[in-house]
C-alpha cells in the first residue's frame, strides 16, 4: 500500500524516526463445509487487506498490510495465525519488509507464530526482508505442526541497497526459524563480521540469502522425500546460482532449500521455481503464481 513512509534512505528513516509501532494480528483460518475462512483481529498498523479464492474456496489467499512499510528501533510486528484441521491458507504481501537504521540502538522487531493443526496446509510467502546500513533487527518465525500437517515457508533476506550504492557496512541482523521440537536455524549477521560476510564459508561475498522449508508434522516417507528433493535439484541445477544453492533433508520431516545471491530478484526467482515444483509434487496443486508478485 502506497504510503509516504516507505521511501528509502534516510528520508524513509527519518519520516519513522519519532514514531514507534506496536502492532499485532492474529488471524484463525477454518474449513467449514469446503471453504477455508479466515477471521482476524488487529491492533496497530497490520492487519489483512484481503483474502481471495483464485483456486476454489478450499484455498484461502491473503494479503499481510504493514502500511508504514518499515521498521525503525523499538518497533515491532507481532503476527499469530492458527490453521485449523483440513484448512489450507496462503500468506503473502505486498512489498519487502525494511529494517531500517536504528539511531538509537534498540532492536526492530517482526516475530511470526503459526500452529498448524491436523491436515492444515499453511504457504508463508512474504516478500523479502531488506536490512538497510546501521539496521538492528530481529526477525523470528515459529511454526508448530500436528500430525499430518504440512508447512510451505521461506524466508528471503537483503543486505544493504546495492542499487543504491548503500553498503551493509554496519548494523547487526538476528534471524531465528524454528519447528519447535524439530529443527532450529538462529543466527547472527553482524555487518562487521568479515569472515561471516565474506568468508568462502559464510555469505562469500553476496547479499542476498533466501530459505524454503517444506514441513510435515509427523514426518515424511523416505519416497516421497526422495522424489521431493530431486524436483528442486534439477531446477537447482538448470539456474544460473547452481553453485550457490542446494537442497537438503534437515531432518526426516523438513527439506530445505538455500540459495545466495548477488541482489534478491534472482534469489527470489529460484526459490519461487523451487515452490512450484513442491506445491506441485507433494500437493498435486499448481505452481501458478499469486497475481500480487506481478503487480
Amino acid at each position: 500500500m502506497p504510503s509516504p513512509l516507505t521511501g528509502g534512505g534516510d528520508a524513509g528513516e527519518a519520516g519513522l524516526a519519532g514514531k514507534r509501532w506496536l502492532a499485532r494480528l492474529e488471524a484463525d483460518y477454518r474449513l467449514s463445509h469446503g471453504r477455508c475462512s479466515v477471521h482476524h483481529r488487529h491492533e496497530g498498523p497490520l492487519r489483512l487487506l484481503k483474502s481471495l479464492y483464485p483456486e476454489g474456496p478450499a484455498i484461502c489467499h491473503s494479503v499481510l498490510v504493514h502500511p508504514p512499510s518499515g521498521l525503525v528501533g523499538g518497533d515491532t510486528l507481532d503476527i499469530a495465525m492458527t490453521v485449523g484441521e483440513g484448512a489450507h491458507a496462503l500468506v503473502t504481501t505486498p512489498g519487502a519488509t525494511r529494517f531500517y537504521r536504528s539511531p538509537t540502538g534498540a532492536a526492530a522487531t517482526q516475530r511470526v507464530t503459526a500452529a498448524l493443526q491436523p491436515g492444515a496446509r499453511l504457504e508463508w510467502l512474504p516478500l523479502e526482508a531488506i536490512a538497510y546500513p546501521g539496521c538492528e533487527a530481529f526477525n523470528e518465525a515459529r511454526f508448530s505442526l500436528a500430525p499430518g500437517a504440512e508447512l510451505l515457508a521461506w524466508d528471503i533476506t537483503a543486505f544493504g541497497l546495492p542499487g543504491a550504492g548503500q553498503a551493509f557496512d554496519h548494523g547487526r541482523f538476528i534471524q531465528h526459524l524454528e519447528i519447535p521440537g524439530v529443527w532450529l536455524e538462529h543466527g547472527c549477521l553482524s555487518a562487521d563480521d568479515a569472515l561471516l560476510m565474506d568468508g568462502a564459508l559464510g555469505l562469500a561475498g553476496q547479499r542476498c540469502m533466501g530459505t524454503l522449508v517444506f514441513a510435515a508434522g509427523g514426518g515424511l516417507a523416505r519416497e516421497r522425500r526422495e522424489r521431493a528433493l530431486d524436483v528442486v535439484r534439477e531446477r537447482i541445477e538448470a539456474d544460473a546460482l547452481r553453485t550457490r544453492a542446494g537442497a537438503t533433508a534437515a531432518q526426516d520431516g523438513v527439506l530445505v532449500v538455500r540459495v545466495l545471491g548477488p541482489v534478491v530478484e534472482p534469489v527470489a526467482a529460484l526459490l519461487r521455481q523451487c515452490w512450484a515444483a513442491w506445491r506441485h509434487e507433494l500437493w498435486g496443486l499448481a505452481g501458478t503464481a499469486p497475481r500480487l508478485w506481478s503487480m
